[in-house]
């Protein structure tokens, strides 16, 4: 339709022609609109028709089905009103079904109480005692609201036995208790092992879980209970070891037969309890038996002596060269013995310790494993031993092994006979030091072992390692004393004095690196410690190997003080009578008649040879080694610095080249492992320089030929600038 529709009161506004024309235009449009609807609407009349026909024919069918509709309605309403009242009945009905049932439960307990109770007395009287625990278990079984309730309180109690039920049957419990107890006491002490086990097993039936443990745990403590018994005279070497490991093999045996029978009567980890006390008894008895012992070995007295600076084993050498065995009381052997003794005792305290901990492993939440070493550590007897450890042990060990220490160098002799030549010391010293790392171990104290080895390798570095240094210092005052002197025979036997020492130094890193090999491999480390604690003490023992490294710097700066003394002297003319009358500007005929000539090797050979005397031989491998690397660095700067001021015509840097490489030849066939060839690379490097073709690119050959140069360069054009 159109948009412009004027209002009637509009019409009387309009007072020129075009807006009458336009208002009509409008009108017209509109009829015109309405009367296309109406034809449309006409068109579809007869369908019209058709559908109010049929709602007319459905109208009384609507009426018939809302009338059943609320016919059946009514129905439903009537009989859900007669469901809800049958629920409510029948709910009513559970509900006294419940309380009936309730009650004949609460009848039927009480009648249960009742009948165990007089049952309980019967079997009490009859001395049925198998009987009495079984109807006592099952009174007990009854809940405490009915055995205290008003009906078993009326019901139950008779004239002749008037208590309420709860108390008659605590006065049965502590009647059977009482029996139980004195009839157990009595099979124990005949050593009834039946009737033993027979009323250790009624305890917990009655509720007396406690009280049975407790006086098993006193049968327990008596059976392994040892009494040390006086010793007549001197004691057996092996006494107090003995008496030691009986008391704690018999607990051991204890805990692994009684443990299932406590776990299965009175609860899994219930044989704790028990073993606390045992261990409390047994502190007594350990602590009687360590007592004796110290006192037997006079450990207060050894400890003075051995605290007292006199009596240290190198306080001789600072007074007089009297041996420390003549100027002490003390023999290194019985302090051995002693150490010995108390390890043994120490050790199986500490496997003692493990079994106990395997015995009451117990799984933790998320699967997890606790230790329960706390058993074991928490007594008398384990912080005894942990003191006889820091108190003695630790200072006799040192004591020995200063002692074994200064007696193998005071009877330090070469021996001449075999090569290398060493003397005996490394051999005795690192003998007795793995018996002492072996002893160690065997304690099973993880604090020992800590404090031990740290005092060791202060021994080892200071008063082992140190007597070298000072030997190696007091060798290089003779020596240079014998240089002066000028006498073939002083300095000979200085020189030998160096090789001996040095070579004991060698051999003495060997048996340190083997030694800390088969400690670390050793079974000593599973069988006396826990997966825990072997970490740590594998930790300690690999901080040994800083000795090591102070073995080898030693080796070091005594073979540079020997080096520096004897040999660097001897090597300063070495290089001008190598090249002595050696020109490398060489023609065809020049160059033709060296052919067959080895001059400068020859003059190598015999030079070397001279040197190296005395010391090849006499040598260890990984000394001459040392000694010969020196010799190699020694031998390099010079001859570097006397090719420098060379001149080479082609011919003789191929002559060069020929030189150099019997020399690299004859050093290498000197020793059978060594880097003499990766020494020379400077130089083989500068003969192949040397040795290019004039019209060859110096920096291509640098940059491209994927050499590692160890020559830069600057020096590379020098190299190149020596060719004539």
């Amino acid at each position: 339709m159109s948009e412009y529709h004027p209002e009637e009161s509009g019409l009387r506004k309009l007072t020129r022609l075009q807006e009458i024309l336009t208002s009509m235009s409008a009108y017209q449009t509109e009829e015109d609109e309405l009367s296309s609807s109406l034809t449309v609407l006409l068109s579809d009349i007869a369908a019209i028709r058709h559908s109010l026909i049929r709602m007319e024919s459905i109208t009384e069918d609507l009426c018939h089905l809302r009338q059943d509709t609320w016919s059946l309605n009514n129905i439903v309403s009537s009989t859900a009103g007669t469901a809800t009242r049958i629920s409510q009945h029948v709910q009513h009905l559970d509900e006294e079904m419940s309380r009936i049932k309730e009650a004949g439960d609460h009848v039927s307990q009480v009648l249960e109480l009742r009948g165990s109770l007089i049952a309980l007395r019967d079997a009490i009287e009859n001395q049925d005692w198998e009987s009495a625990t079984r109807h006592c278990a099952r009174a007990m079984s009854v809940p405490s609201d009915v055995m205290s309730g008003r009906f078993a309180e009326t019901v139950i109690p008779t004239e002749s036995f008037h208590l309420p039920p709860a108390n008659m049957l605590q006065i049965s419990r502590n009647k059977l208790l009482d029996i139980y107890t004195q009839e157990f006491s009595k099979a124990s002490h005949n050593r009834d092992s039946a009737s033993t086990t027979r009323f250790f097993k009624m305890f917990p039936a009655i509720g007396c879980e406690n009280e049975g443990l407790a006086i098993y745990s006193q049968f327990i403590a008596q059976l392994v209970k040892i009494k040390v018994s006086p010793v007549s005279g001197q004691p057996t070497a092996h006494h107090y070891v003995i008496s030691l490991t009986a008391l704690l093999e018999n607990i051991a045996t204890i805990v692994d037969q009684h443990q299932p029978i406590v776990d299965k009567y009175y609860g899994k980890g219930r044989m704790k309890r028990v073993i606390k006390h045992i261990l409390w008894e047994s502190d007594k008895v350990i602590a009687n038996l360590l007592n004796n012992w110290e006192d037997e070995r006079s450990l207060k007295s050894k400890l003075v002596e051995i605290s007292n600076p006199a009596h240290s084993p190198f306080a001789s050498m600072k007074r007089s060269p009297v041996p420390v065995s003549e100027s002490s009381t003390l023999d290194p052997r019985d302090i051995d013995r002693v150490t010995s003794e108390l390890t043994a005792m120490v050790g199986r305290w500490n496997l003692f310790k493990l079994f106990i901990m395997d015995s009451f492993l117990e799984p933790a939440d998320g699967g997890n494993v606790v230790d329960n070493d706390f058993v074991v550590t928490s007594t008398h007897a384990h912080r005894q031993f942990e003191r006889l450890v820091t108190t003695y042990y630790i200072p006799f060990e040192v004591w020995y092994m200063k002692t074994i220490i200064d007696k193998a160098h005071r009877l330090a002799a070469p021996d001449w006979a075999q090569l290398p030549i060493t003397t005996t010391t490394p051999d005795d010293v690192f003998y007795v030091f793995k018996v002492i790392i072996n002893r160690l171990l065997s304690t099973g104290s993880v604090a020992g072992v800590s404090q031990s080895l740290e005092r060791l390798r202060e021994v080892i570095e200071q008063d082992y390692i140190g007597l070298f240094k000072k030997k190696l210092d007091d060798i290089h005052g003779t020596g240079s004393m014998a240089l002066l002197a000028r006498t073939e025979k002083a300095e000979r036997e200085c020189r030998f004095s160096y090789i001996v020492t040095l070579n004991d130094l060698d051999l003495s890193h060997s048996h340190l690196d083997q030694l800390l090999k088969d400690i670390l491999k050793n079974s000593l480390l599973s069988q006396h410690f826990s997966e825990m604690e072997q970490a740590a003490v594998s930790y300690q023992i690999s901080s040994l190997c800083g000795l090591k490294l102070r073995l080898l710097s030693t080796i070091r700066s005594g073979a540079e003080l020997l080096f520096a003394q004897f040999i660097r002297p001897k090597m300063r003319g070495l290089i001008s009578d190598m090249f002595k009358d050696i020109s490398y500007m060489l023609d065809d005929d020049s160059y033709s008649s060296l052919e067959n000539q080895d001059t400068v090797k020859k003059r190598l050979v015999k030079s070397w040879e001279s040197l190296a005397e005395g010391y090849k031989d006499f040598f260890t491998e990984n000394n001459y080694r040392l000694f010969f690397g020196m010799a190699i660095d020694a031998l390099l700067q010079p001859l570097e610095k006397a090719i420098t001021h060379m001149k080479f015509s082609e011919l003789g840097a191929i002559r060069f080249d020929r030189d150099l490489r019997a020399v690299i030849s004859f050093l290498t066939s000197q020793i059978a492992f060594g880097d003499v060839r990766t020494k020379f690379a400077r130089l083989q490097q500068m003969s192949m320089l040397l040795n290019l073709d004039s019209g060859e690119d110096l920096s291509e050959i640098y940059n491209a030929s994927g050499i590692t140069w160890k020559l830069d360069i600057a020096e590379a054009k020098a190299v190149i600038g020596l060719r004539v």
